[in-house]
């Protein structure tokens, strides 16, 4: 049961061979079994769990279920949900119990879905490894001693471990899609403003995005369905017409079922294959392109020049934001608040430098310096030009293919604590992703293979704007010829 898939399972519940309280109660006995060794999740409330799958029963013996009612979701701890503990994995936010639910929240709770628990992550987002977090590391299932990928890292690895069936994240720089790849699992991060932002704690406005986690492509257009839509609560969110992400999984490109994507041309940008890219994860992301190749797809070389200064310009523009949006945490209003202070200026400064963590703190003062008069235009205005040429350079490429793939992240899992004392090479770790979040194009991660130690493997595909359904077709297809996607970690079974 703890393989199934969304579409499985809901058939399951239709069908009254298992309630949905049955299947809560199963994952929650599941992650009280194995969570302690994972610290995927943080916060558990069986009771409220319980009650919303009793809703969910009700649902179905109405004949008023959806694809996801009845599911239980974990959900980032960075999303509001009302009545539930939302920390962000900060200590200033350890005691911030939600008044109200995000948009997606929201999407997911009309369909029906059951709140599993809120994940771990790194610190308001601002990591690569989920090990910045207030609460401790989340550890990769497939080898404890190694990260499980931030900042998302607490929903892939529930997922990962079977713990719980499905998990949303959120995006700004590759937070849904590295830590994905890191634990072997699907992850999708949509064109920017196809989801909500609204009850997602903001770190990078123009960056963030939530997206799902889950076994399979198929899986994630399922979540995708209930969490994309317009929200005039959200000044970026989109409007436009509802869209059905599952309609092209089955379906060929041409009328030939054993080259099911033929005609597909698939972009392989030189840079992504060069120096920096460990050789065990640039020869899966071979044999998978070799794969896409049997199914009918063409491969085409493509160039994306830009690409080697997202990282700088990534680590700009993102601090800078976040800069600003963390600036309501000052102990005044809600959250934590200095015990001792003198006056209110040195309660402020008490409150942030106990209440954030060492690398919360750096990115503010990153931002701070990057706006600061005599600086603007040195660095942030030019950030945002070089982010602009990004983009550019991806219209390019997306006039010769029809979707971009290439190696998720640069190396497998690494050991735990390996690149903390070095930001640097932190976030090199997701050079291969923060070009997306700056463009505002959809991309995901499949598994594809593995690595050094039996670790996986991630095969990034990004798509142009609004090419959410092309990426999971041709992602599908892949998977029902490959079972990548299905290997699981030894000891959760």
């Amino acid at each position: 049961m703890f393989n199934a898939t969304l579409k499985q399972l809901s058939a399951l519940l239709a069908q009254k061979k298992l309630s949905s309280a049955e299947l809560t109660q199963s994952y929650l006995d599941r992650v009280a079994r194995l969570n302690p060794g994972l610290n995927a999740f943080l916060s558990i409330d069986a009771g409220k769990s319980l009650a919303q799958a009793r809703a969910a029963d009700a649902q179905i013996a109405a004949g008023k279920a959806q694809a996801l009612t009845g599911i239980p979701v974990a959900h980032k701890d960075i999303f509001c949900a009302e009545g539930w503990l939302t920390t962000c994995g900060s200590k200033m936010l350890a005691n911030f119990v939600s008044p109200y639910d995000a948009h997606v929240v929201e999407q997911l709770n009309a369909a029906g879905a059951v709140i599993l628990g809120k994940t771990n992550m790194d610190e308001f987002a601002m990591g690569s490894s989920s090990e910045t977090g207030f609460f401790g590391p989340v550890k990769n299932p497939w080898d404890r001693t190694r990260v499980a990928g931030g900042s998302s890292g607490g929903s892939a690895a529930a997922v990962a471990a079977r713990i719980a069936p499905a998990a949303i994240g959120t995006d700004t720089g590759g937070s849904i899609r590295q830590p994905a790849a890191l634990t072997g699992i699907c992850g999708l991060k949509p064109t920017y403003g196809v989801v909500s932002r609204y009850g997602m704690i903001a770190f990078a406005s123009s960056l963030d995005q939530g997206g799902p986690m889950g076994k399979s492509a198929e899986d994630l257009a399922l979540m995708l369905n209930v969490m994309a839509g317009f929200d005039a609560r959200d000044s970026t969110s989109l409007e436009r017409p509802a869209e059905d992400y599952t309609r092209l999984l089955d379906a060929p490109l041409t009328g030939d079922r054993a080259k099911p994507l033929s005609g597909l041309r698939i972009g392989v940008p030189k840079e992504y294959f060069g120096a920096g890219l460990d050789g065990d994860v640039g020869a899966a992301v071979e044999a998978a392109l070799a794969q896409f190749e049997k199914l009918g797809a063409r491969r085409i070389p493509v160039s994306l020049p830009n690409s080697a200064l997202s990282v700088p310009a990534y680590y700009v523009i993102a601090p800078a934001e976040a800069s600003s949006n963390l600036s309501r945490f000052d102990g005044v209003r809600y959250g934590y608040r200095a015990a001792e202070y003198s006056d209110l200026a040195d309660m402020y400064r008490k409150t942030r430098a106990q209440g954030f963590g060492a690398e919360v703190r750096r990115r503010i003062l990153i931002g701070t310096y990057v706006l600061s008069h005599g600086y603007y235009d040195a660095y942030y205005l030019k950030a945002q030009k070089i982010r602009r040429l990004i983009a550019q350079d991806f219209a390019q490429a997306f006039k010769q293919c029809d979707l971009i793939l290439g190696p998720t992240t640069p190396s497998v899992a690494f050991a735990l604590g390996a690149k903390t004392a070095d930001p640097v090479q932190m976030y090199l770790i997701d050079i291969y992703t923060v070009a997306a979040n700056l463009a505002g194009l959809p991309a995901m991660s499949i598994p594809c293979g593995f690595g050094a130690g039996g670790m996986p493997v991630g095969l990034q595909l990004a798509g142009d704007y609004f090419a959410e359904a092309r990426m999971l077709q041709a992602a599908h297809q892949y998977q029902l010829a490959t079972d990548w996607h299905l290997r699981q970690p030894a000891g959760v079974e």
